[in-house]
């Protein structure tokens, strides 16, 4: 199967490593040649926190990855605590068939407005190689319209594809190779932070943004 296919990179061969702080190891994520805005500001992505915040955090997850789950408490913290973080939210599928099930029932939710209700749900699954069942039961409890969804991931499974697609062509345009990967400013950390790691990265990307904070 071509690589340009989510299902070609089911091996999981590169995990992030476990809890970096202190001696934060980060990256410059965007070098020359590369779509910043598209990244950015896909419209398609499923945005939370606050839309005009002045540092946006891009996050590269999968459902089915432990390290993405342990992150995940301590960034919503920092969205919630800081007030001033924009997250963008990458479903990045590559842990297996379940993992892009997982992931288009979370873009499906995002039709009823309901993607952050999903994701959590998702994410609150502890382990890995979750099966599909699973993860539709526990969408399900969440209290989803599991009709609507259905009608959802159908009638849009066509944008749905093409998202998971550019989402993939931007992990490979960053030179990603596994989950999680923040790109926190124009910082990219390839580990699960825990929430003092998260606050140090924020602080890192602002001091080094050009215009003050804003990215």
């Amino acid at each position: 199967m071509d690589r340009r296919t989510l299902l070609a990179l089911l091996p999981a061969a590169t995990l992030a490593p476990a809890l970096l702080s202190p001696g934060l190891r980060t990256e410059v994520a965007f070098a020359q040649g590369i779509d910043t805005n598209a990244i950015l500001n896909d419209p398609e992505a499923p945005v939370s926190g606050n839309p005009k915040g002045d540092l946006t955090i891009v996050a590269f997850l999968d459902y089915n990855c432990p390290f993405c789950k342990k992150a995940e408490p301590d960034l919503l913290r920092l969205v919630k605590t800081d007030g001033r973080i924009r997250l963008v939210h990458k479903d990045w599928p590559i842990l297996g068939d379940a993992s892009v099930y997982g992931a288009q029932l979370a873009l499906a939710a995002r039709y009823q407005d309901r993607y952050d209700i999903v994701h959590r749900a998702l994410m609150a699954i502890p382990g890995r190689k979750i099966p599909k069942e699973r993860m539709r039961d526990a969408v399900a409890a969440a209290g989803i319209d599991m009709a609507r969804l259905d009608e959802d991931a159908t009638a849009h499974r066509a944008e749905i594809a093409a998202l998971l697609q550019r989402n993939l062509d931007q992990a490979d345009a960053l030179g990603l190779q596994g989950t999680p990967v923040f790109l926190i400013g124009q910082l990219k950390v390839a580990a699960a932070l825990d929430y003092d790691g998260f606050r140090q990265a924020a602080a890192q990307a602002r001091a080094k943004a050009p215009n003050g904070g804003r990215s």
